[in-house]
């Protein structure tokens, strides 16, 4: 590169194991120098390990490339040279996971312990330091065909590359081996195609517990209705907890309680608790929304959070009693994701069909025991969960909308969305107009 040589003047070798980056440099560098991004030392260094002898020229041509055309190369999408070194780097990090993933040691008659390996890329010097840490008290041997590597505690040392048949075939860890991988083995995650994708067949004649698949996906269907059996017995579904409170003549504070033991869907596993309605037991306007927020799920109350005081602040506004009101959530508990941007805050995720379905017998047995003259849907996913999976607030608003679960139901926006209005003129032109809807709720909660 110091010298000024193209890419087009060099023709190239393969060496037998690749390695960009020797441990001591020449005598005499050339003079000069020139620098590179950091990102390219750590794809080159990865790319290097590639099986594919094109590999020094591609390395040589990005190198060149950044240095006397453009230094921001490697952002580039268009340019192929680039894309090709991505692409090799994807291949061998990905062939470096398969080598920790898939050695599978055997006891030898020295008291040592064998693995054989076929990596797909000249990864074995690159990796068996990984071996090193973590089977530091063990003598090991790792054999593949282009390179072995070797520990006794204290050294590790390379040699030739080996055939297969150099290591031991079976030991008597392998029933621990089939033992484990059956235990762990779960029928209801089964996607074969994925599983050979990540675990490919070149692989599987040095795994024991291989071995134990094709009885494994045999046995599934079994084992998956044995499990479901099983969770339904350990957790029973709301609809049957809410039928159980209702057959016993519960009130809500019954309900609330089983409703805190729902383990019906999986939101329950992030979320820090059940939120349950609250209010008048004997309300005239019942308000649903759509589930908890990050400030309900710690506080174990609906609408506590901005949109929560928001909604609290537009009630007083149109002379609406708090304590005449009841307040709750189609989903009581809180589905969230992590920020993007990284930090504890947790950002609301919209609760899929199959989990709103689940959980909406709770809000249906609190709407049977209260028995409002009114029912306000706040947002989409409580009038689609309640009224009409086709129905939108936009043609639903403003009007009464037929439906046995109260003498009076209407839609409106949840709260929520007044908050993203952006324009301060906009947002409070919005208040204004839900205001208005609570103002119809409250007047027709009056009539007689």
């Amino acid at each position: 590169m110091v010298a000024g040589t193209r890419p087009e003047e060099l023709l190239w070798s393969q060496p037998s194991e690749g390695v960009l980056f020797e441990e001591s440099l020449p005598d005499d560098p050339p003079a000069g120098s020139f620098r590179v991004p950091r990102q390219f030392m750590g794809l080159a260094t990865k790319a290097s390990l590639h099986r594919s002898p094109k590999k020094w020229g591609i390395l040589y041509r990005v190198l060149w490339k950044l240095v006397n055309e453009n230094p921001h190369l490697l952002k580039s999408p268009t340019d192929p040279d680039a894309r090709e070194l991505y692409g090799m780097e994807g291949e061998v990090r990905r062939d470096c996971h398969k080598m920790k993933a898939f050695v599978r040691f055997r006891k030898d008659s020295k008291d040592s312990y064998v693995a054989w390996h076929e990596p797909s890329h000249l990864i074995v010097k690159a990796v068996s330091p990984f071996f090193c840490r973590r089977f530091s008290s063990m003598n090991w041997a790792i054999l593949t065909p282009d390179c072995s590597a070797y520990w006794d505690q204290e050294t590790l040392r390379f040699g030739p590359g080996l055939p297969r048949q150099a290591a031991p075939q079976e030991d008597e860890l392998e029933e621990l081996w089939t033992t484990y991988y059956a235990n762990i083995f779960n029928p209801a995650r089964v996607k074969i195609q994925a599983m050979v994708t990540e675990m490919p067949k070149k692989y599987w004649h040095t795994m024991p517990e291989t071995a134990i698949i094709s009885q494994l996906l045999q046995d599934a269907p079994n084992r998956v209705n044995q499990m479901i059996d099983q969770a339904a017995s350990r957790n029973p579904a709301p609809e049957t907890l809410v039928k159980s409170a209702m057959a016993d003549h519960g009130g809500l504070e019954e309900l609330r309680a089983l409703a805190c033991e729902c383990r019906g869907c999986e939101i329950h596993e992030s979320a820090t608790q059940t939120v349950f309605g609250e209010g008048s037991k004997n309300p005239g306007i019942v308000f649903v929304g759509e589930q908890p927020g990050d400030q309900e799920d710690r506080a174990g109350r609906p609408f506590v959070g901005p949109a929560g005081q928001l909604f609290r602040r537009c009630l007083r506004r149109v002379n609406m009693d708090l304590d005449s009101v009841y307040i709750t959530n189609v989903v009581k508990h809180f589905r969230w994701e992590e920020s993007p941007r990284g930090g504890k805050r947790r950002i609301h995720k919209r609760a899929n069909w199959r989990q709103i379905e689940t959980c909406k017998p709770w809000v249906e047995a609190e709407l049977r025991l209260l028995q409002p003259r009114v029912l306000v849907l706040l947002g989409a996913t409580a009038l689609q969960a309640l009224v009409d999976r086709e129905a939108r607030i936009g043609r639903s608003r403003g009007r009464k909308l037929d439906s046995p679960l109260a003498t009076h139901v209407i839609a409106t926006v949840h709260p929520s969305s007044l908050l993203r209005v952006r324009d301060a003129r906009e947002q409070q032109q919005e208040i204004d107009k839900f205001c208005r809807d609570l103002q119809l709720a409250h007047d027709l909660s009056r009539l007689r």
